[in-house]
């Protein structure tokens, strides 16, 4: 274990705690609804995939922190200890994401010399996930005017429009920035030419996948079908 490692850890604990602490004390004073807080650590914690793969200096120790939180996310969501995260309703769908992350980066993260490493797909599976949801769910809440029905779950055509344009610009973002980078040394580096044809079948993967699946189990399906649609055009490229 390196000093990266370590400091890892401990950033990745603290910012953790710290936005959930941050979010509820925030959520309550401002009388936000426990639907947007829930989104709001959505993004904070999907974003810190980043801060991740910054600290760390080897992938076995970096997915340590989302490990964790599947086992610290079903007991906050059973015991409902953060409010503004988990109402009496909710689903355990902080659980499905930090499972979804956790089994990606373990997937394609590697840091090994000579070992080609792949979480740039990781992270741009999980930017769909982070950015493309939680906005297709705020854009869809407040102004999703017109509605269609999947297997019985309500959807608006408006959420799912913001759903494909926030997906294809993190996951664009991700393979144009996160290869070849300090942040991801051994990855090939993806031309804009490959990475806005990827984007666009994550993007259609991950807009199918949130329309239809049942409510909360989106943070499965999108991030883990993003991420095989992904890898595999990476493999036929």
């Amino acid at each position: 274990m390196t000093t990266g490692d370590i400091l890892g850890l401990i950033l990745s604990y603290v910012y953790a705690f710290g936005m959930l602490l941050g979010v509820e004390a925030l959520g309550r004073a401002l009388r936000w609804s426990t639907p947007f807080t829930r989104k709001i650590i959505h993004i904070g914690a999907g974003l810190w995939v980043w801060g991740i793969l910054a600290l760390f200096d080897h992938w076995y120790w970096g997915i340590i922190p989302f490990a964790t939180f599947i086992g610290l996310n079903y007991a906050f969501y059973r015991q409902q200890t953060f409010k503004q995260m988990d109402a009496s309703d909710s689903t355990p769908g902080t659980v499905y994401f930090a499972f979804s992350i956790t089994a990606l980066f373990a997937l394609l993260w590697r840091t090994g010399e000579g070992v080609l490493d792949r979480a740039p797909l990781a992270v741009a599976a999980v930017m769909a996930m982070t950015l493309g949801d939680a906005l297709a769910s705020i854009v869809g809440r407040r102004w999703g005017a017109h509605r269609y029905t999947v297997f019985g779950y309500a959807r608006s055509w408006e959420g799912t429009a913001a759903m494909a344009v926030f997906s294809f610009a993190g996951i664009l973002f991700s393979l144009l920035v996160v290869p070849a980078s300090p942040l991801s040394p051994n990855s090939f580096p993806v031309g804009a030419r490959a990475a806005l044809g990827m984007s666009a079948l994550g993007t259609l993967v991950a807009t199918a996948a949130e329309a239809v699946s049942p409510v909360g189990t989106d943070n499965l399906s999108v991030p883990l079908l993003t991420g095989v649609a992904l890898w595999g055009l990476s493999v036929t490229l």
